[in-house]
Formats: C-alpha cells, structure tokens, sequence
C-alpha cells in the first residue's frame, strides 16, 4: 500500500485549520498543523512534507517571511507550496509567485473539493 502524502498546514485560523484537516485526512492524507510561521518552518525542517498550505498573514512569523527560508533550503525548496489567504492584495500575491508558490487561493472563495483537487494534483507533478 502507498504511504499517504504528508500535508503541513501552516495556518493560524483554528476553525480552517480544523475543517481543511477533517477534509484531508478523510482523503487519505496525513496532516500537520502549526498555526504561525516559525513553528511551521521548524516542522518543515524537522518532518519535511510533500507539500505545504501556507497563510500570508500570522503571528511570530507570516508566511511571506516563511516561504523566503523555505526557498533557501535545499532540502525544502522543491515542496509544492499553496498560499491560503484572505488577501486579495496583487501585490502579496505576486509576491508569493515570485518566491516560487505553487498556487493561491481566497480563503472566501476557497471550496475544499477545489483545493483537494489542487493539492492531488500538485502531489502528482512533484
């Protein structure tokens, strides 16, 4: 049998956090969660995933600061990366592009279907 994905949520949104994890491991996946930047990037480092939902806007560290270290680490920088924010700043947004995210969404858009759909796929091309 395969060995399930593993998904760190980096999010500081209990309720969201709650909801995507339910969704995700009821698809088969095992998931993670810390709820700022600094703490995330400590999991990351210590229990690579295979691919990071990461928030912009969060205490100790935000995830714009976070996805920097994450693309200066060898051993980190190929993890598919998809920002969740409730941002619709252009600006933050290709900011995170540029850094090298796999994907966004709006979190007030957000249908967890679509993103399941999203992070399968991503999983796919790594």
């Amino acid at each position: 049998m395969e060995k399930s994905k593993k998904i760190l949520i980096v999010e500081d949104e209990k309720p969201l956090n709650e909801a995507l994890r339910a969704k995700l491991e009821d698809s088969g996946f095992d998931v993670a969660v810390e709820t700022d930047g600094e703490s995330g990037l400590k999991h990351a480092k210590n229990d690579p995933p295979d691919l990071i939902l990461l928030d912009i806007l969060m205490p100790e560290m935000g995830g714009l600061e976070m996805l920097t270290h994450l693309k200066h680490e060898d051993s980190l920088k190929n993890i598919p990366i998809i920002v969740l924010t409730n941002m619709e700043n252009k600006e933050s947004i290709a900011d995170a592009v540029l850094e090298g995210v796999s994907d966004y969404f709006i979190k007030a858009d957000i249908r967890l279907d679509d993103l399941i759909g999203k992070i399968k796929d991503k999983l796919e091309t790594k």
